[in-house]
């Protein structure tokens, strides 16, 4: 599959290349049926149809779904830098990303505490595409502003809830909730108290 090759390819990670090289059709089923499942939860089954049509009709997988799997594969292995230089790669070759591929993004980037403003400009991006996130991707990014326990973090993350209803998106804190379980509660706590400072007024 020269799409495939070419992807090794541009990547220098040693590490990576053995990755990719070794992915194998039960392997990438298994991401494909990940993808599908979590875009229709998100609600967009019309988009996992016409990936299914291109992929029957050609029997190669499209092009975003290979991007996709390579930044995620990228995550897997900690390599945050990796994983935004593959998708920067992807939107130069003019692949447009689905809102799979900004939830796996953002949520990788957000978990690194060096990417979490990375993490809030695709969350933004994603959004100035028309896809709506899921309570999952928004809570990572402001997780990630929260886990920093300073001041100037906590502002970055009520600015981004601010924008966020600016655009005519109000996080749902009930999902969220359910999205921190377990989470510690100091963090649970310093999370819902940006959500709330900006959705109060």
């Amino acid at each position: 599959m020269k799409l495939l090759d070419d992807l090794v390819n541009k990547t220098t990670d040693k590490e990576m290349q053995k990755v990719f090289r070794n992915w194998h059709p039960t392997h990438l089923k298994k991401e494909a049926a990940k993808m599908f499942y979590a875009l229709i939860a998100d609600g967009n089954a019309t988009l996992v149809r016409e990936l299914c049509e291109q992929n029957s009709e050609t029997g190669i997988y499209p092009t975003v779904m290979l991007h996709t799997f390579v930044i995620e594969d990228y995550l897997k292995a900690g390599k945050t830098k990796g994983a935004l230089e593959a998708y920067r790669g992807m939107l130069a070759s003019g692949v447009a990303p689905n809102s799979y591929t900004y939830r796996v993004l953002i949520k990788g980037l957000a978990a690194d505490p060096h990417f979490v403003e990375d993490a809030k400009k695709c969350l933004l991006e994603m959004m100035d595409k028309g896809m709506r996130p899921n309570a999952a991707t928004y809570t990572a990014v402001i997780e990630g502003f929260a886990r920093q326990e300073d001041k100037e973090a906590e502002e970055e993350g009520k600015q981004l809830v601010e924008v966020m209803v600016g655009k005519g998106f109000e996080p749902n804190v009930k999902a969220m909730m359910e999205v921190l379980k377990g989470r510690p509660k100091g963090i649970i706590r310093r999370v819902i108290s940006i959500v709330l400072s900006k959705l109060k007024g």
